[in-house]
Order: structure tokens, then C-alpha cells, then sequence
């Protein structure tokens, strides 16, 4: 089932928001060469539980960390690993979420270790713009799809021929991390569930260099390119209300973000 929320639960969503957009800003921070994915893990469950919240991730369906830890060919659903230990150049997607008086928050960045190549800045902005075309048409009135088809509208207009994660996307959230509906990263407009006031999505697009076939590793949760491609992955929580999107795991409710497409959000 969708669920819809009411007002208040909307302003306790954001609450919740705000300590995972807290808790990525700090794991951002400690991001350099020779930090392991682990040190990063334990940084973000310090901060959650330091704002009076638990980690959404440790031990859903048995996952063993506090973020998804992915680096340069993993796509999502990297575990963090002490021995995993980062380089200059490579990329990093940190995936998080926090639990706050029973409501769920879910976002990622993708970050790299020092300076990009001029290849990993393209791919990384491209991801993180698709994922803000589908925030800005989470819109009340229209149809699910209708962010689909922005966030696959935005990656298939660079010359270079990205690829869009099949099967994978975002969802509903509220008092279960994943709720109904699925969110896929392409489509065509004006499909699916009408979205209406109270509705609160995850949207994260996930976007390869290469093809986008993907292969889960022996560990049951890593899920990778199969051609070694490196992969990026961008996500917010976004709330539909009367007044337009507000981004509930964005610290300035998506102004920034938001701001291109002429819409301003609550904050």
C-alpha cells in the first residue's frame, strides 16, 4: 500500500531527514586517501545516535553497517569493510538513513578521494542533476512517472551514452524504509500512481560510464557493473505537499537544488 502522511508526520520525516543529512556531511568530511569504509560507517552511526535516532540500515535483513559503502564499480549496497581502505581517485557512494520517533530517512552522495578526473566530475554531475530534474517534478497532480522520465530525460541528453540501472531504484518511505511505489530512472510521463499531498518518495538515480548490466557480488549484497564501468548514485527523500516538493534530506529543503527549475520549497 502507499502511504500517505499527514502534515505533522511530514515535519517528524524531516527531523529524521535532517540527522541523516547531518550524518552524510560528516562521512563526506572524513572522506580522504587511506580512510576505510568502516572508520566511515562508524562516523555515521555516531552522529545518528548522537541526535537521539538509530540506524535504519544496521541489520535490515541482516545488512552489518550503518551506510552502503560503494566504491568505483559498485553501484549500491557496498558493506563497509576495515579493510577497505580508499585511494586518491576513487569514488565513493554513501548511502544512509536514520530512524527517528518510528519515521525513516534515506539519501546518498557520491563523493571521490581528492580530485576527479574530468571523467568522474561528468559522471557525478550528471547524476546528481538527473536526480534534481526528478525532484523538481515531484509535483502534486502528476503521475509517478512523470520523475521517471526527468531523471532519464537529463542522462540521455549528455553526448556521452550513460547508462540507467535497470531494476534498481527509489520508492516510497515513511514508517518502513521501502514502501510502495517503486520508483524506476526512466520511463515514459504520465503513468502510474497519481501523487497527491503527503506522499514521500526516495528518488535515486543510479548511473554508470559504461553498461549498465549489473551482477551481485558472493556477499549477497554488493551489486556491481559487470564490465568494471564505475558507477554513481545520488539520492533525496522528497515530500509532495500543496506547496510544492520539500526535500526532507536536504539541510536547506532543497533551495539549491530546486532553484534551476524555478521552484522554491518550503524549508
Amino acid at each position: 500500500m502507499i502511504q500517505i502522511k499527514t502534515p505533522h508526520e511530514i515535519e517528524l520525516m524531516r527531523a529524521s531527514g535532517l540527522i541523516t543529512a547531518g550524518a552524510l556531511a560528516a562521512v563526506r568530511a572524513a572522506v580522504q586517501p587511506g580512510v576505510s569504509t568502516k572508520e566511515l560507517d562508524a562516523i555515521a552511526e555516531d552522529h545518528i545516535r548522537s541526535a537521539g535516532a538509530v540506524p535504519n540500515f544496521l541489520g535490515y535483513h541482516g545488512f552489518t553497517g550503518t551506510i552502503c559503502a560503494s566504491v568505483n564499480e559498485e553501484i549500491v549496497h557496498g558493506i563497509p569493510n576495515p579493510d577497505r581502505r580508499l585511494a586518491a581517485g576513487d569514488n565513493i557512494s554513501i548511502d544512509c538513513g536514520a530512524i527517528l520517533q518510528g519515521w525513516h530517512s534515506d539519501s546518498a552522495i557520491t563523493v571521490t578521494v581528492g580530485e576527479p578526473s574530468a571523467e568522474d566530475a561528468a559522471l557525478l554531475d550528471v547524476t546528481e542533476r538527473s536526480m534534481w530534474a526528478g525532484l523538481a517534478r515531484a509535483l502534486a497532480g502528476g503521475r509517478l512517472t512523470d520523475i521517471s522520465h526527468a531523471v532519464e530525460q537529463t542522462i540521455t541528453a549528455e553526448t556521452h551514452p550513460y547508462g540507467i540501472v535497470d531494476h534498481y531504484g527509489g520508492h516510497g518511505i515513511g514508517t518502513e524504509m521501502h514502501q510502495d511505489p517503486h520508483v524506476l530512472n526512466y520511463g515514459r510521463p504520465g503513468r502510474g500512481p497519481k501523487l497527491v499531498p503527503g506522499l514521500v518518495l526516495a528518488i535515486e538515480p543510479m548511473v554508470t560510464v559504461g553498461d549498465p548490466a549489473t551482477a551481485e557480488l558472493e556477499d549477497g549484497w554488493t551489486v556491481v557493473t559487470k564490465d568494471g564501468s564505475r558507477a554513481a548514485h545520488f539520492e533525496h527523500s522528497v515530500a509532495i505537499t500543496p506547496e510544492g516538493p520539500w526535500v526532507l534530506t536536504a539541510e536547506d529543503g532543497g533551495v539549491a537544488g530546486l532553484a534551476p527549475f524555478g521552484i522554491t520549497p518550503r524549508t
